[in-house]
């Protein structure tokens, strides 16, 4: 009977905890539905027709100011026109401009590498254009670094018999050139894996028909075999339109390797470069998802490997012409339900189960992944507050109202507060009985608050927040807790927002910034923009997030030593990231749990007075501390851009 009662007990109460969520979920539909009428009425109607001409006007003044505030007057926008125009000639010279000239050439030919490592270079050929194909091959006779073979297998039909004419005339002329004729055309993943079977070297490269390699690009794949013991290599790449490698569209400055970021995106794409060990017992490509097969690839490599290296210069153009995905996706839809298929897999080999996979907006090959949440672990949300009654409130509501997780606490530390009026608010609060306060009476230390907080909570996972924040996605804490609680991160961050929608944080990056400390990236960009090659659309790794919402596990706060309290207000969440990635645990950046953040409401400006004494001080010491992070850069942020601002400006070429 007990065990019944028990049982009774825990069903009503999961009962009344769905049907809470249920509400919430049609109160928060009915205002978009509700919301979305208005809004198409209001534009059928003959007033919002006929004033079309005005609000052309006003949004034209709108972005002006929205300009203006970023760059803070005419002179700023005149700075940033300076700044577009470097960036193009700096785009430049990742072009030709970086090609070997002679003395470099003969330099590069003539050294001994500590190994003797043959480059299989795999490409399959289909129905390839003239053009194409000798520019292609022209590149890999180009390499400066002589030990490659140039695997061709040729799938090509009966019209583009040119092809195996062209080819046979280059392998004629070069003993490395490999050429075979399929008897018929196995698609790409087929192909390839031709191409495979006719390889004999110790790397294995892989290469697309219609694309061009920079000259030193084995000669750079080579240094970091043997210096770093490299068995994964992929570099920075460009899409390029024309018959000129100058020509370049976009270019792609990638992070080191970011597992969160490959599974989302396929960045690493080419040119990628393997130890044939790798791939003992495993097929190169598998035919069932064609179309994305280098993704399915690139995942299951990397998982093996021991070192995946990335050099970070632009060595790989991709051609953009009319059938190439480079182009346009939809030349190869089928693609897009190849690469969640490949995802799905490798997710399923990690040990991952009932995750969910959807396309962004960002594109049709980003994807949002939601892991499941275990457990239903109780989060402990951490909020330090001294007076600012209204902040705090704004913020504790909204996360009363529109969470939708409820399994959590809040503790409010108390730190010298003055006003009757956040006193009176305590006592408002004490009919939660999920939310408590208690009393750190010390001097402002955000390190030690937090940390007296920790102490006092009960929950598995702690959340740090700040007391000017205020929720915006419902599911922002499971967003936040289906990456803290696997077992390879440590911190969790949201994209946080200022009140004009610009953004505030998303993403910390060592080094970036006047100080050289940290910076967050995409700041101040508007809530519309897609980041930088669609990184503000899909969750990935960092090397820190911000304290003003951060989420760890309780076991990993206590073995880091929690917040450094001898960094009073700055930097102790980037050194408290650091610490975790010095462990071993990734850091990781979701944009999909959204918050306001009313930034320095509480605590002033860092950079006047004593302040800026004491920023300059803690600055110091961080510089100090992590010298070496520093000096190596931070891993997500490629080198190419510069650190003196946000907004991924690319450097020229060094």
């Amino acid at each position: 009977m007990e065990d019944l009662e028990f049982y009774r007990s825990e069903y009503k109460s999961e009962k009344e905890r769905t049907e809470a969520l249920e509400e919430k979920i049609r109160q928060a539909t009915n205002e978009m539905n509700a919301t979305a009428a208005h809004l198409e009425r209001i534009k059928g109607s003959k007033l919002w027709k006929a004033s079309k001409p005005a609000r052309d006007v006003l949004h034209f003044m709108q972005r002006t100011k929205q300009r203006l505030g970023a760059y803070g007057s005419i002179r700023g926008i005149a700075r940033k026109v300076d700044s577009k125009l470097k960036e193009k000639a700096a785009r430049k010279s990742h072009g030709t401009g970086s090609f070997p000239d002679a003395a470099r050439r003969a330099e590069e030919e003539s050294t001994k590498f500590s190994r003797d490592i043959t480059f299989s270079i795999l490409v399959p050929l289909y129905n390839t254009p003239k053009k194409f194909l000798t520019d292609m091959i022209d590149s890999v006779k180009a390499q400066t670094y002589s030990g490659w073979e140039l695997c061709l297998a040729d799938g090509s039909d009966d019209e583009h018999l040119y092809v195996g004419d062209v080819c046979a005339k280059y392998a004629a002329e070069d003993s490395r050139i490999r050429y075979k004729k399929l008897e018929s055309n196995e698609g790409i993943s087929g192909n390839t894996n031709e191409c495979y079977r006719m390889a004999t070297g110790n790397f294995i490269a892989l290469f697309d028909h219609d694309d061009i390699l920079h000259p030193s690009v084995l000669y750079e794949y080579m240094k970091v075999i043997c210096d770093k013991d490299a068995d994964y290599i992929y570099c920075d790449e460009t899409t390029f339109k024309g018959n000129s490698v100058d020509n370049m569209i976009t270019l792609h400055f990638k992070p080191d390797f970011a597992p969160d970021n490959l599974r989302a995106n396929n960045y690493i794409c080419h040119f990628s470069a393997f130890s044939r060990d790798l791939l003992e017992g495993m097929e190169l490509f598998r035919t069932e998802f064609d179309g994305s097969q280098d993704h399915d690839m690139i995942l299951r490599l990397t998982s093996r490997a021991k070192n995946v290296v990335h050099v970070p210069k632009l060595m790989y153009y991709w051609r953009s012409h009319k059938a190439s995905v480079a182009k346009n996706i939809n030349a190869k839809s089928y693609a897009i339900d190849a690469a969640k298929g490949a995802v799905a897999d490798h997710l399923r080999s990690c040990g991952y189960e009932n995750f969910e996979i959807t396309s962004t907006r960002a594109f049709e090959t980003i994807f949002r992944i939601r892991y499941e949440i275990t457990d239903n672990p109780k989060v402990s949300i951490i909020i330090p507050n001294k007076d600012h009654k209204e902040d705090l409130s704004r913020c504790i509501g909204s996360i009363l109202e529109k969470s939708t997780y409820d399994n959590y606490e809040i503790v409010i530390v108390e730190n010298n507060s003055v006003t009757d009026e956040i006193f009176a608010y305590y006592e408002e609060l004490k009919s939660h009985a999920n939310i408590k306060v208690i009393t750190w009476e010390g001097e402002f230390n955000y390190s030690a608050v937090c940390n007296a907080g920790v102490k006092e909570s009960t929950g598995d996972f702690i959340l740090l927040l700040n007391n000017d924040t205020e929720v915006i996605t419902l599911d922002w804490i499971e967003e936040l807790l289906m990456y803290a609680q696997r077992d390879d991160v440590a911190c969790s961050g949201a994209k946080l927002y200022y009140p004009d929608m610009t953004i505030q944080h998303a993403g910390v990056v060592i080094g970036l910034g006047a100080h050289r400390t940290a910076g967050h990236t995409h700041y101040m960009m508007p809530v519309t923009n897609l980041g930088y090659m669609g990184r503000l659309c899909y969750a990935q790794d960092v090397t820190a997030v911000t304290g003003a919402c951060l989420m760890v596990s309780r076991s990993i706060y206590d073995e880091v030593g929690g917040l450094d309290e001898s960094f009073k207000v700055s930097l102790n969440d980037v050194d408290f990231c650091l610490k975790c990635r010095k462990k071993g645990y990734l850091n990781v950046f979701t944009p999909f749990a959204e918050l306001y953040h009313y930034e320095s409401v509480s605590r002033g400006s860092d950079m006047t007075g004593a302040s800026a004494e004491r920023y300059n001080e803690e600055s110091a010491r961080f510089k100090e501390r992590w010298a070496a992070e520093l000096e190596a850069g931070d891993p997500y942020y490629n080198p190419n851009f510069s650190l003196d601002r946000s907004d991924y400006t690319i450097l020229p070429a060094k």
